[in-house]
């Protein structure tokens, strides 16, 4: 669109189905690889992506032709395809239903980066339930703890 300019940063966090601990390290490296071509090929930028063993963190500069909700039907969409295809989880693999969705301004993005890429050693003191559930808290997000890991 001509004369549309826009800032919009959002980190999108969701977890494998059941928060099932599939994601072995192999794994995620090919897979975070392939989700950055997904949001590249959308025309998006990817800033950071990692995650853990149940769950990945993306980190990206959207532009305004897509909402973020058709934005990650698309990232799980074509990469549960690709972790079928390429035989990467020998068992039934899905995402989770839902996902959380953040926004920052341009000075955190650097804090923001760094969060993400030490997920792993993040995760040695806390469980994704206990991040995922202090997200909300931090962004004052209303949810009901019954639908939070649907």
């Amino acid at each position: 669109m001509a004369n549309t300019y826009t800032q919009l940063f959002v980190q999108i966090i969701f977890s494998t189905k059941n928060r099932e601990n599939v994601l072995r390290k192999e794994i995620r490296e090919r897979l975070f690889k392939y989700i950055s071509g997904i949001i590249s090929n959308k025309g998006h930028k990817p800033l950071a992506i990692n995650g853990h063993t149940n769950h990945v963190h993306i980190f990206v500069s959207l532009k305004p032709d897509i909402s973020v909700s058709n934005l990650v039907k698309g990232i799980k969409q074509n990469s549960t395809n690709f972790v079928k295809e390429k035989g990467l989880i020998k068992h039934k693999f899905n995402w989770q239903t839902g996902y959380g969705a953040f926004t920052y301004s341009r000075s955190q993005i650097n804090s923001v980066i760094n969060y993400i890429k030490n997920q792993e050693k993040h995760h040695k003191t806390k469980t994704f339930e206990e991040e995922y559930t202090e997200f909300m808290k931090k962004f004052g997000v209303d949810y009901e703890e019954r639908y939070l890991f649907d």
